[in-house]
């Protein structure tokens, strides 16, 4: 099986300011393959972003290795990583652009990657492609085409970071906690349609999520992280043998 992602003794410390050394990331090993759809579980403090900010390159390793796609990126700023992945925020704020349209938006996240020129953007020709890729969220999305997207709800917001997220197929899809912002109802409507993205187009993501339900129903991997380490890695088989009682005892 093909290695999208490869961290090798992956370790981050940090100045606490008191002259002191914490490690929040600690000797961490792990091997990401393609179509894998990982969820990741931990307490506040476990290491679960500080794992995203290694592989994205916002955070520098302090030792260790990752390899993307094969490629050492250990010393690889985040913008000449930014070919393999695609992020999807917390904060649905994070994801777009509010001053401009939703045609607008889909249409920066279309190039993406791709070499500028000066032509004009012909964005109305793609008013068809766009509408239907809409369509798909369920919530109204595709009436909305022209609105600036601050204006839109917050749940329209990140199904639209979704779709931006998607579009180009990324090597990596990072959702960072991408429906804790929302409503309960907004929630699993948002995962609902992540997981027909990401199980229907075969991608490679990395879920972090407070939600048990969703640790337990979606993924074919469970992560638990305490401390800056990974302490289980359970398959699809082990998780299916899991009760949600057996996630509340790795908090104990």
């Amino acid at each position: 099986m093909k290695k999208i992602v490869e961290l090798k003794n992956a370790t981050v410390q940090v100045n606490n300011g008191f002259d002191e050394m914490k490690t929040i990331l600690d000797d961490v090993n792990l091997d990401i393959y393609e179509h894998d759809f990982l969820t990741i579980l931990g307490g506040n403090g476990a290491g679960k972003s500080t794992l995203f900010n290694v592989i994205a390159g916002t955070l520098m390793l302090t030792s260790g290795s990752i390899f993307i796609m094969g490629e050492d990126v250990t010393h690889l700023p985040a913008e000449k990583r930014a070919k393999y992945l695609a992020r999807v925020f917390q904060d649905p704020k994070m994801g777009t652009a509010p001053r401009m349209t939703v045609a607008e938006n889909l249409l920066i996240a279309k190039y993406r990657g791709d070499k500028r020129s000066f032509s004009p953007r012909k964005i109305h020709a793609f008013t068809e492609e766009f509408t239907s890729l809409i369509s798909k969220t369920g919530n109204g999305l595709e009436k909305h085409l022209e609105t600036p997207t601050g204006f839109l709800s917050g749940g329209q917001r990140q199904a639209l970071s979704l779709l931006m997220a998607t579009l180009k197929r990324p090597e990596l899809l990072l959702l960072d906690e991408h429906t804790a912002a929302l409503d309960p109802k907004t929630s699993v409507s948002l995962m609902n349609l992540t997981d027909e993205f990401v199980t229907g187009d075969k991608l490679t993501a990395l879920m972090i999520t407070h939600h048990m339900e969703d640790a337990l129903k979606y993924g074919n991997r469970l992560i638990v992280m305490k401390d800056g380490k990974i302490v289980k890695d359970l398959n699809s088989t082990e998780k299916e043998q899991m009760q949600l009682s057996d996630y509340y005892q790795f908090f104990e």
